[in-house]
């Protein structure tokens, strides 16, 4: 039976993709939109990115696109890519080809003219569909089926698909994650097992994109759980391995009930402990960003927040410290005590607790100490130690005030301190 994607696919319709599907399949050639755009497609879920697979060799592809008056970019002229921006709009474009010889993160290609041959060098089933340019599907290894049943499935043997590139161990996860359902393919479970150690070879930074891609599908507990029972969430993420993977349901819960984006950060601290020492090594292995780094630091730093604390106590917190570290620690709470509420009327009132300190954390705005160094200067005070020291003095005074004293105020105190 036939599969077209027409109809629901809008993106399809783009008439510069079309002009430029139809120049590329000019003179015998053949182009089709692959992997990701047609998989999403027939899973109902929103297209960010359309690649296409052609039999043109990648100088044919610039020239073709020129002449269309596009822009070409040889991003990957060595594997056969080239993005042309059409209407705007990037499309990755890549001749037809096969893996000559791996190493486990990457591969020398030959480039060729077979559909199957292309498809079979693919890591799943359902990425390696094809779609024409009316939206008919072509599919060469059992990926509508697999999709249909919401099942993940390695290309011909997993092991082998695997030693091609170790990082499809993760995306083996990632991938069941934001698409499949029930068990993981038991062949593909097993060998993600067995070759674990492989994802030593790779880089941090590709380690981190695809755990972090895994961290922010809709719900990943199943998949961290698979994960955890094959060994590889230690091999990867040595943090997590005795402190747990329990939080996620319930935070995932949380965000879905109380209308939270889904965040991956935090949610790698809910399966981390929240040690300093470690997070700092665990952003520096992982090749974190600076911006990162920092919230993973300050959130490790944040001691707990109690949910009887009081609004004006927490503000105190919230000025001497990290108010993203506080919101990520009062959230971690609030998911967690959602949990124990069902069974724990205790666990309730807690729960209320953290949703209020929450709602008042993410409202508050940080106020500004009134007075400077100049402000003391001008009442007669010699810049050093001593008005460095009185500034602070005043400053602690305000935080513990309420921040309520005003810049009059706290002049006036700011005198008497230079007169004693």
């Amino acid at each position: 039976m036939s599969v077209s994607i027409a109809g629901r696919a809008d993106w399809l319709a783009d008439k510069h993709l079309q002009r430029l599907l139809a120049a590329l399949a000019e003179g015998g050639e053949e182009a089709r939109v692959a992997g990701g755009a047609v998989r999403n497609t027939l899973m109902g879920q929103p297209v960010a990115d359309v690649d296409i697979a052609t039999t043109c060799l990648p100088q044919e592809i610039i020239r073709r696109a020129e002449t269309e008056g596009f822009k070409p970019v040889p991003t990957g002229i060595e594997h056969g890519t080239i993005t042309v921006v059409a209407g705007g709009k990037p499309y990755e474009i890549t001749t037809l080809r096969a893996d000559v010889e791996t190493d486990g993160r990457r591969a020398k290609v030959s480039f060729g003219r077979d559909w199957k041959l292309d498809a079979e060098r693919r890591d799943f089933t359902i990425n390696a569909l094809y779609a024409d340019a009316d939206g008919s599907i072509v599919d060469l290894v059992g990926g509508i089926a697999d999709i249909e049943a919401r099942r993940l499935r390695f290309i011909g043997d997993a092991e082998a698909r695997i030693r091609e590139d170790y990082l499809r161990i993760l995306r083996f996860f990632r991938f069941f994650a934001w698409y499949g359902e029930g068990r993981p393919d038991a062949e593909g479970l097993k060998a993600c097992a067995r070759l674990k150690e492989g994802l030593a070879h790779l880089s941090a930074e590709r380690v981190w994109s695809e755990l972090k891609k895994l961290l922010s599908a809709p719900d990943p507990s199943r998949a961290l759980l698979w994960m955890r029972q094959a060994g590889v969430l230690t091999a990867a993420l040595p943090e997590s391995e005795k402190w747990g993977i329990d939080a996620i349901h319930g935070l995932t819960k949380a965000e879905k009930d109380l209308g939270w984006a889904a965040d991956p950060m935090l949610r790698l601290e809910a399966i981390v402990p929240p040690d300093a020492a470690r997070m700092k090594t665990l952003a520096e292995r992982l090749r974190f960003s600076t911006a990162e780094l920092d919230r993973l630091r300050y959130w490790a730093l944040s001691t707990a927040v109690e949910p009887k604390t009081t609004e004006g106590e927490l503000a105190k917190r919230l000025y001497r410290g990290d108010r993203q570290g506080v919101v990520d620690r009062l959230r971690l709470s609030l998911a967690g005590a959602r949990v124990r509420a069902v069974e724990n009327n205790d666990a309730l009132l807690e729960a209320g607790g953290f949703s209020r300190l929450l709602a008042f954390a993410l409202k508050w705005e940080k106020p500004v100490f009134p007075l400077k160094g100049a402000d003391l200067t001008a009442l007669g005070a010699t810049p050093g130690p001593k008005l460095g020291e009185i500034l602070k003095n005043l400053e602690t005074e305000w935080i513990e005030a309420g921040f309520a004293a005003d810049r009059g105020t706290l002049l006036d105190r700011a005198a008497k301190a230079l007169e004693t």
